[in-house]
């Protein structure tokens, strides 16, 4: 797997706008491959961000998610030099962290 998410985090007024680019397969256990097989499924089961290590934002994802997600949303009173971390989870347990700073 390639680098598994990438972050930025950006100030403006009394908020930080937040972009991150997760790298994932997102399998639905529907596809079959070439001989006709099921694929397993293989998705993004939780998401969560926290601000200088306050949780602010978790979501329950399932397999109907797109591949390599994307997910973009605001943090109220951040400013510039915060900690901004994501964290995910698939359904197979493994797990993945990675941080930014605000800018």
């Amino acid at each position: 797997m390639a680098d598994p998410m990438r972050i930025r985090a950006q100030s403006a007024g009394n908020a930080a706008t937040v972009r991150v680019l997760m790298s994932h397969e997102m399998e639905t256990g529907l596809r079959k491959d070439a001989s006709g097989a099921t694929i397993p499924a293989w998705h993004i089961r939780e998401v969560s961000a926290s601000l200088n290590g306050k949780t602010v934002m978790t979501a329950q994802w399932g397999p109907s998610i797109s591949k390599n997600p994307f997910l973009q949303f605001s943090i109220k009173g951040a400013k510039a030099g915060d900690k901004v971390s994501v964290t995910w989870t698939d359904n197979k347990g493994d797990k993945r962290t990675d941080e930014a700073v605000v800018s």
